[in-house]
Formats: C-alpha cells, sequence, structure tokens
C-alpha cells in the first residue's frame, strides 16, 4: 500500500508484562503476524513491580520463542505505551481479550490512547482454549507445584521450573 507515492508499513505492537509469555500471548502474536507488515511484541518494564522474571529474561524467552515469525521483533519500553508507539512509527496497539471484563478495561485504555497521540486499538478475542490464561495464574499453579505444561511454550517451562523452589 503507497500513501502520497511512499510505502506504507503497518506496524503494530502487542505490549505486556509477559512474566511470564503464556500460550495464549503467543495465541495473539501469531494470529497477529500474517495481518502486518510488522509486529513489535513491547515488554513493559514497570519498575514498581517485582517481576518473576526480570525484564530481559522476559525479552529473551519471547524471542525463543517468536523466533520463527521474520516480521515479529521484541523490544521494551518504560513509560507510556503512546510515546514508545510515536517513537517507533507504531500505527496501532494489539490487544487480545478473553472476557467482557477484559473489553471494559481495555476499551478505556483505547479511548484514552487515541485521545492522547491517535493511536488506534485492535481486538482480538481469544482462543477459547486460553480464555482464562493469565501469567498472574501460571506465576500462582506453579508456585503450588501444579503443573503448567499446557499453559506456556516449552522454553518458558524451563525457566520456570528452574525458578523453584518457590517461597
Amino acid at each position: 500500500m503507497t500513501k502520497g507515492g511512499n510505502l506504507v508499513v503497518r506496524r503494530v505492537v502487542c505490549p505486556g508484562s509477559f512474566d511470564p509469555v503464556t500460550n495464549g500471548h503467543l495465541d495473539i502474536i501469531s494470529r497477529a503476524a500474517p495481518l502486518h507488515d510488522e509486529v513489535v511484541v513491547a515488554v513493559g518494564a514497570n519498575l514498581a513491580k517485582n517481576g518473576l522474571f526480570s525484564v530481559d529474561e522476559r525479552i529473551e524467552m519471547l524471542g525463543e520463542v517468536l523466533a520463527g515469525y521474520a516480521n515479529v521483533r521484541v523490544d521494551k519500553f518504560d513509560g507510556l505505551l503512546v510515546d514508545f508507539c510515536r517513537a517507533h512509527d507504531i500505527s496501532a496497539i494489539v490487544k487480545g481479550l478473553r472476557a467482557v471484563s477484559d473489553f471494559e478495561y481495555e476499551m478505556t485504555m483505547a479511548q484514552m490512547n487515541y485521545s492522547l497521540a491517535g493511536i488506534e486499538t485492535l481486538f482480538m478475542t481469544t482462543n477459547p482454549l486460553y480464555s482464562f490464561l493469565r501469567s498472574s495464574l501460571v506465576r500462582e499453579i506453579a508456585k503450588y507445584g501444579g503443573d503448567v505444561s499446557g499453559l506456556v511454550p516449552a522454553p518458558v517451562l524451563s525457566r520456570l521450573m528452574a525458578r523453584g523452589p518457590w517461597s
């Protein structure tokens, strides 16, 4: 597609904490990838939160599990997502929705992001197999020795298991 004779690259961002990355995250990213020229998976670096994995570890895990996607790259951001979008010429945010409760929160964020910077938000409904899945739930199940092998990719499972014993 061209705009004024120039090629327009459709670059979108899939933001999140990805602590840890789940099969639900991968579902949304893998479905967004063929629809856009480039998908930037942006790991939020929230210094106020103590994550299970460092931002660098999350970036490494995402890089490993997304290596097969030529048009997907992983980056990190802090501060406002819209500032990251402006700095990287990103036109839209892609968000997965698990339930109606997600929509209420995400709609408010989408409206704010559009108001602040004209950044659109595209919603994708999650695969019903992952409608219950949250990173916090994976962390909790793993903490108590539960089986999370069907919830996260193999490289993430290895790192989760290496993180124990849980305290």
